[in-house]
């Protein structure tokens, strides 16, 4: 497959397979995408986990925090975190995004990448507790950061989504089966960016 080219208005690769994925940017205004940033920065209570790799155990990097209703706990490998209490502004984030995703959301993961340095590797978000069919709605504040999916049988078909400060991006039943995403390091000088991914643990 040809090396997809990025559409800088709509911020995301030509024949972007939108039965998976709805990408829409501007869903919060910049100074409300500003405020949200710098709260969720200052008063999340981030944690860096560890990932353990043939006996040895690697930061993640990136810092994330858990965020939901009372019994969401989130299960990783050796350990269990449990859910903060919702914040108002989660909740109202939540309720904006719930009308347009379809799904009634009962916690959400707070990824924040400090630079350009962080990121996560290729992965599908497959967890048993999150069902066999799971949607995740996906908001981002600040630096514009590369989502990148590819196909679990061809790793030659891909597609980058550029997410944009204040955006949505829904990534719909049916992809995390079939396809892996990621967040890739970056050599360009990056700002902070943070991710609020919404879920329902079943």
């Amino acid at each position: 497959m040809e090396q997809l080219t990025l559409f800088a208005a709509a911020g995301q690769s030509k024949g972007l397979p939108t039965h998976l994925l709805d990408y829409r940017p501007g869903l919060f205004c910049t100074a409300e995408s500003d405020e949200y940033l710098r709260k969720f920065i200052a008063e999340a209570p981030w944690k860096q986990t560890a990932l353990k790799i043939k006996d040895k155990e690697i930061a993640t990097p990136r810092l994330t925090a858990w965020y939901g209703d009372l019994g969401t706990d989130y299960s990783h490998p050796g350990r269990i975190s449990n859910p903060a209490p919702w914040t108002p502004e989660l909740l109202k984030i939540k309720a904006i995004v719930e009308p347009l995703s379809g799904v009634k959301f009962n916690s959400v993961l707070l990824n924040y990448y400090r630079d350009g340095n962080d990121s996560v590797a290729w992965h599908s978000d497959k967890e048993s507790i999150l069902g066999k069919h799971p949607v995740i709605a996906s908001i981002s504040f600040g630096e514009v950061r590369s989502f990148d999916i590819r196909n679990k049988a061809d790793h030659l078909e891909k597609y980058s989504v550029r997410l944009e400060h204040g955006s949505l991006l829904l990534m719909k039943s049916g992809l995390q089966e079939h396809w892996e995403h990621r967040i890739a390091k970056s050599v360009q000088p990056m700002k902070a960016r943070v991710n609020l991914t919404f879920r329902v643990v079943i």
